[in-house]
């Protein structure tokens, strides 16, 4: 994976991608961290690093293009509580759940992709008798009213 790309803040809000060397919007951003990059905001001035206000400017403009991101009790429970409970859970188990989902999901996709490409001759398949189909068919052809016996008696009359 390519490294962080390196963006800096100027006080007219505006985002310098150093990579390039142009200025780029969020919805830029936005695409560049949905393509798998990652991204680093400094303040051009400061040297700061603002990376998660940016990305949370992004989430939010998100947000009210789709007129819902969280639920209101949400909400109001994080300014409530604010730093105090929050930032642990949003640090430490919100990230891993997303992860785990992520990952869940990806092998649930992967053996959806599998069971679909799996092609069975069912007409084949059908044709086939419980006897030529398993492992103890030496023992069936054994005893005389076996299954495959009864079917050669048939084909014989005919």
């Amino acid at each position: 994976m390519a490294e962080k790309l390196l963006l800096k803040k100027y006080a007219n809000r505006r985002l310098y991608d150093t990579e390039k060397s142009k200025y780029v919007s969020l919805n830029q951003v936005a695409e560049i961290i949905k393509q798998g990059r990652e991204v680093e905001v400094i303040e051009a001035k400061t040297k700061k690093d603002v990376t998660s206000f940016i990305l949370t400017q992004i989430i939010l403009e998100e947000a009210r293009k789709n007129s819902f991101l969280l639920p209101a009790p949400l909400l109001h429970l994080m300014i409530q509580y604010g730093e105090n409970v929050l930032t642990e859970f949003f640090e430490n188990y919100l990230q891993q759940t997303i992860k785990n989902y992520l990952a869940y999901k990806h092998t649930a996709d992967e053996q959806f992709s599998k069971w679909l490409e799996l092609s069975f001759d069912f007409s084949e398949m059908a044709q086939k008798t419980l006897t030529e189909r398993t492992p103890f068919k030496a023992l069936f052809d054994l005893f005389p009213g076996s299954v495959d016996k009864q079917k050669e008696d048939d084909e014989g009359e005919q």
